[in-house]
């Protein structure tokens, strides 16, 4: 397993870590599989969408606040209720296949770490498994 270390700078924000997950993929030697993407946070996700265009994250981080609004009369002390909710909704792992030594993403999709409770740092793990 490898641990990717990630530094939010937002409050809610989407980072796209395809890269770095790749690269992972690549230093394990693998040729077919699967790679694990999971984050141990019960305040962030990882999801899978489109990375050509940043409007798309802009609009998916205004569509999911305006889902889930940061005050709502929620009573979790901590203050961070919306951010777990959202955690839940959008989920804290994807599981990639690997093929040829690769990630069998489509065309436009990346992957990304999605913050809804920063800024922080935050951990990413990755765990690849296959011959």
């Amino acid at each position: 397993m490898k641990v990717l270390e990630i530094q939010s700078r937002k409050q809610v924000e989407m980072i796209d870590i395809t890269r770095e997950v790749c690269a992972v993929v690549r230093e394990q030697g693998i040729a077919a599989g699967l790679a694990v993407v999971f984050t141990p946070h019960t305040t962030a996700a990882v999801t899978i969408n489109e990375n050509a265009d940043p409007d798309v994250c802009h609009d998916m981080v205004m569509a999911i606040n305006r889902l889930v609004p940061m005050q709502d009369g929620y009573r979790h002390l901590e203050g961070n209720s919306a951010a777990h909710l959202k955690s839940s909704l959008v989920g804290v792992s994807e599981a990639l296949i690997v093929s040829n030594g690769e990630i069998q993403l489509g065309t436009w999709q990346g992957i990304y770490f999605c913050e809804f409770d920063g800024p922080r740092q935050r951990r990413v793990q990755v765990q690849v498994v296959g011959r």
